[in-house]
């Protein structure tokens, strides 16, 4: 079956998928004034557009255009001051530990396999990983795990440098028990539930339980995603794991963005379309690395350079899960956003 085939079953199961989400998810009343949207604008190199205002981009939601009220670029930082939560009415920056505001947050997630078709990917780009550490802030934290049979914390959020180094070189491969609690804050640690987590088979589910314990913890954060794929072909039909509803939804509620990274060594497979998929919903980008790896981790410093926190008035319709587009107005570029929010 074509790769266009597979993106449109998976497009049609995760429209279902986020009707049955919004029928599932408990709501209560809250007086909801504004929605807030993470977005990423790149150009075709994939470098940070700077500069822009609310006027240079254009939105729609369930496909009717919204005055964008203002546009505000975070510098791969937390914000100085609260911003609005992304789904509306409460504060993003209300939970302050120590009195700092922490860089940025980012989980690197390795899913191990041993496969000869994906442990040579997934070695080098252990390596790249490595090096992106470099390119990052003095205040940026980052959080290493890996899910095989099981999910693991190697490492909590932390900005020492070597700590992470050491965990995505040998722990991820080499590590038997994972010790990822810090004394630092913010803890992924804190909120992490390591039983769930010693449960976990899927991707999917692994997603569930990161974005659980990515919730309580304030701003916008990034998982880099070096895997091979997730669902699986149970022909004529490629499905998800039942978990990636939830997963999904949670990761929105994390305001976490997700950017695949795919090790495979091969020009297409069945399993990218989840990957790909996960990327979508959450406003990250999928790549494939096993010809340009370094394009791959160009591409993902200038994404996570920054973003733009734009908001817009909610529109006057009915409560629930609505879809929504992003791009650019009179500008040449690429705009990376969630395609849905909850009101």
């Amino acid at each position: 079956m074509r790769a266009t085939t597979f993106r449109i079953l998976i497009a049609l199961w995760s429209a279902a998928a986020a009707a049955a989400a919004d029928q599932d998810v408990r709501r209560f009343p809250v007086d909801v004034d504004r929605v807030v949207i993470d977005a990423r604008a790149v150009d075709g190199q994939g470098r940070p557009l700077l500069g822009l205002t609310a006027a240079d981009f254009k939105v729609k939601v369930d496909g009717k255009p919204v005055a964008v009220e203002s546009a505000t670029w975070i510098a791969g930082k937390a914000p100085d001051e609260p911003l609005p939560h992304p789904e509306g009415g409460q504060p993003t920056g209300d939970v302050v530990v120590g009195g700092l505001q922490p860089g940025r947050l980012i989980v690197f997630l390795f899913q191990k396999d041993f496969h000869p078709s994906r442990l040579p990917g997934l070695m080098r780009m252990q390596q790249k990983a490595v090096k992106f550490l470099e390119t990052l802030a003095p205040e940026d934290r980052v959080a290493v795990m890996s899910i095989d049979t099981r999910l693991r914390l190697w490492q909590d959020f932390t900005a020492d440098r070597e700590k992470v180094r050491h965990a995505v070189r040998r722990s991820v491969f080499f590590g038997k028990f994972a010790t990822g609690q810090s004394v630092e804050a913010p803890s992924l640690a804190a909120h992490f539930d390591f039983e769930a987590a010693a449960r976990v088979g899927t991707p999917e589910t692994a997603l569930l339980v990161t974005a659980n314990a990515l919730k309580p913890l304030a701003g916008a954060k990034s998982l880099v995603f070096f895997g091979f794929g997730m669902g699986r072909l149970s022909w004529p039909y490629f499905t998800m794991n039942p978990d990636y509803g939830p997963a999904r939804q949670a990761l929105l509620d994390a305001r976490t963005t997700v950017f695949t990274l795919d090790v495979t060594e091969a020009d297409y497979h069945t399993l990218e379309v989840g990957l790909e998929q996960v990327a979508a919903d959450t406003g990250g980008f999928y790549a494939k690395t096993h010809l340009f790896p370094a394009q791959a981790m160009t591409r993902l410093e200038g994404a996570m350079a920054g973003h733009y926190v734009l908001a817009f008035a909610r529109p006057p319709s009915r409560a629930g899960a609505h879809r929504v587009e992003v791009k650019l107005a009179g500008r040449k570029g690429e705009v990376l956003a969630k395609d849905s929010y909850i009101d």
